[in-house]
């Protein structure tokens, strides 16, 4: 994704720094079996004189092109304030050796112990060691955190997840996650095929270039092979045993990020140091995220640091646990600048502020008065529910977010509470508990939460589902008994969100979310049971006195120096909805052209050009199809390079089927093509 930073006359670059700092480039950092891997380190000047500890950041994103800008806001910044704060390109990525095969592999988990070793080494360093990472780098500073190498101190880890399979980019709540299993694999498989830099690695760049075209898989073959909670998953998942992850970690996410549920696990079962800030932010760091507002977190940073790898007093640990943003009720838009509310805090999680507030079904409507009549209601399988909802996890572009839901609840079941006498707040998990039956084998459920206006205006402020072949087992699936009653509990995403006085609350049922979840094979009429076993729990947290306190603290943000660009081709992202009245076929086109730029400091010039169609036919759930399409450039002046992808996605009853195609071109000539094609078996999906 592209990273930006945005003009803002509060944001300060900060040119002078306590201690002078020197960048150094391509260094090679050398592995065990050979292998090296390439770094670049920002370094107080006279770090050798007078050691400091170091900060790594360990992805595969490229960071003498592709996260060149993005480098440039922090690393000098850490390093000013006396730190070695080094930037590696995982092994197969960037200039490092080698063919990235997949996500958290275990070879990735040694390289980086390899790393921790070698840091031990320098002549700059105390052997102290923290690392940070945001997405790929916030999931393996947790994972190499449960390796528990001794220089490594503590971890910030930002926009990550303790649990690779139930709440990640693959599968939601045991669901194929469509909107993402395919999309985000295909970004990997553009990415990985990207060649080292000649101007680095010399004249062996081209052979290992074709030897990555090669070699690099389609990761979405071996994700979608492994349907159910096996061993693949349990790796990487530090959920699996969080006794592993024995130092301190500051977890950070927004309630726009797909992975703000990490948060609140990992403060429930990690070490008492350990602390989380929930703002209201995108997929990205605090400082420069949408929507505001943004804090200075690159000085949190820094307190955290000092105080876990400088033994400092930075009055850090005597703030509340968990500090998070309640967001004041908004009607609904697609794209938000900023996001009104308060911060509040809390000592421990779960906290004694929050208590569960249960809601029953009767009727079309929701209500805190117990139900002491049983009923049901039927709720059919729409298969074009969805659309409207938003992407599971925004980068903070243009139309990420869910779109009014009266475009949307037409689609499903509603039920509608009466207006509220109060203004709640809410901070944490709801749960959707209910008695429910099918009458096919294969179904799931989809359970949102919406804030409607007295207006009518309908903002959805969580949603969760799950796959009702997983009640009993992540691992062990089982088919269900078509007309049989069971007993489900519905995790919803956390939120940190006020609804007012005046407003209701929508519950919203469904066996239908495209292009979220992938269809069950048949369409699916799911019954619910009213009764005292189905409600709606809700996390309704009570105002503390010291809450008016909490965020004062927050500085304005700060950068470094950022590294100077030239635009050659502006951002430009277009997200439409397409219904085709004849046939009954809709269509979500998501195009993002992310640009191109040229770096004036080493003249690479990259950019990319994605486009990814979601379409399904009406009462056809075989009819489901994802495309994603990528182009990528890179290089300079006579040395130009392009990727050209494209991956489908379909299915039967008792298969999916993947196409994969790379194209690679050099200066304008085709150099390489290759097709890959798999059929998988479903299981229960």
């Amino acid at each position: 994704m592209v990273f930006n930073i945005k003009d803002s006359e509060e944001r300060r670059v900060r040119q002078d720094f306590p201690r002078q700092v020197k960048k150094m480039e391509n260094i090679w950092i050398p592995m065990s079996d050979g292998a090296k891997l390439a770094a670049t380190i920002w370094l107080p000047e006279d770090a050798v004189e007078n050691p400091v500890p170091a900060i790594l950041e360990y992805i595969p994103y490229r960071q003498n092109d592709f996260t060149a800008i993005r480098d440039s806001v922090r690393h000098p910044y850490f390093a000013g304030h006396g730190y070695a704060s080094i930037r590696v390109d995982i092994r197969g990525s960037g200039n490092s050796d080698g063919v990235l095969m997949d996500e958290y592999l275990k070879q990735e988990h040694d390289d980086a112990l390899e790393i921790l070793d070698w840091i031990g080494d320098q002549d700059w360093s105390t052997g102290a060691v923290g690392m940070i990472g945001k997405s790929w780098g916030g999931f393996n500073g947790l994972q190499v955190a449960a390796r528990q190498h001794p220089a490594l101190k503590t971890i910030i880890t930002l926009c990550s997840t303790d649990d690779r399979y139930a709440d990640d980019v693959h599968y939601k709540g045991g669901n194929v996650l469509a909107s993402d299993m395919l999309w985000w694999a295909s970004t990997m498989f553009a990415y990985n095929a990207r060649p080292q830099d000649p101007a680095v690695v010399g004249e062996s760049w081209k052979e290992n270039w074709l030897d990555r075209l090669e070699n690099t898989p389609p990761f979405v073959e071996e994700w979608l092979s492994h349907q159910r909670r096996d061993d693949y998953w349990k790796h990487g998942s530090v959920c699996e045993d969080f006794s592993k992850v024995d130092i301190p970690v500051f977890a950070v996410s927004g309630w726009q990020d797909g992975y703000t549920n990490a948060v609140f696990r990992l403060l429930e079962h990690l070490p008492n140091e350990s602390k989380g800030l929930v703002g209201p932010w995108a997929h990205e760091y605090p400082e420069v995220a949408t929507p505001e507002p943004n804090i200075g977190f690159l000085q949190e940073c820094l307190r955290w640091w000092d105080h876990w790898l400088k033994g400092m007093d930075t009055g850090m640990m005597e703030e509340p646990k968990l500090i998070s943003w309640i967001q004041d009720s908004e009607l609904p838009q697609v794209t938000y600048e900023k996001r009104p509310g308060k911060w509040v805090g809390d000592n421990k999680w779960p906290s004694d502020n929050v208590q569960m507030a249960k809601w029953w079904m009767k009727g079309k409507t929701i209500t805190t008065n117990p139900v002491n009549e049983a009923d049901q209601v039927v709720i059919p399988s729409v298969q074009e529910h969805g659309f409207y909802n938003g992407v599971f996890c925004p980068f903070g572009q243009p139309g990420d977010l869910p779109a009014d839901q009266r475009l949307e609840n037409g689609k499903a079941v509603v039920f509608t509470s009466d207006p509220l006498e109060d203004t709640i707040d809410l901070l944490g998990k709801p749960v959707f508990h209910a008695e429910f039956s099918v009458d096919q084998e294969n179904a799931f459920i989809v359970a949102k939460v919406n804030d409607k206006a007295p207006t009518g205006e309908s903002t959805m402020i969580t949603w969760g589902m799950l796959n009702l072949n997983h009640l009993d087992s992540q691992e062990h699936p089982q088919s269900l008994e078509p007309g049989k009653k069971y007993q489900v509990s519905v995790d919803l995403n956390v939120l940190g969100q006020q609804i007012p006085a005046g407003h209701s609350v929508e519950l919203v049922l469904s066996p239908t979310y495209w292009p979220q979840a992938w269809p069950s094979p048949k369409p699916v009429n799911l019954t619910v049971y009213q009764n005292e076993n189905t409600y709606l729990a809700l996390p309704v947290r009570t105002i503390q006195p010291e809450d008016k306190e909490v965020g004062s603290h927050f500085q304005v943000p700060e950068t470094a120096q950022v590294i100077e660009k030239e635009v050659l081709r502006k951002e430009k992202r277009t997200r439409e909805v397409r219904h085709d009245l004849i046939n009954g076929i809709w269509k979500l086109e998501d195009f993002s052209d992310e640009g191109e730029r040229k770096l004036l400091t080493n003249g690479v010039e990259h950019g990319s050009i994605n486009n990814n169609t979601f379409s399904i036919k009406e009462n056809d759930p075989l009819s489901a199809k994802i495309t994603c399409e990528w182009e990528l450039v890179v290089g300079r002046d006579d040395w130009q390079t392009k990727l050209d992808t494209f991956s489908k996605m379909t299915s039967d009853e008792e298969n999916f089927y993947l196409f994969n195609r790379l194209i690679a071109f050099e200066n304008g000539e085709e150099i390489f093509q290759k097709e890959w094609k798999k059929t998988i078996k479903r299981e229960f999906q």
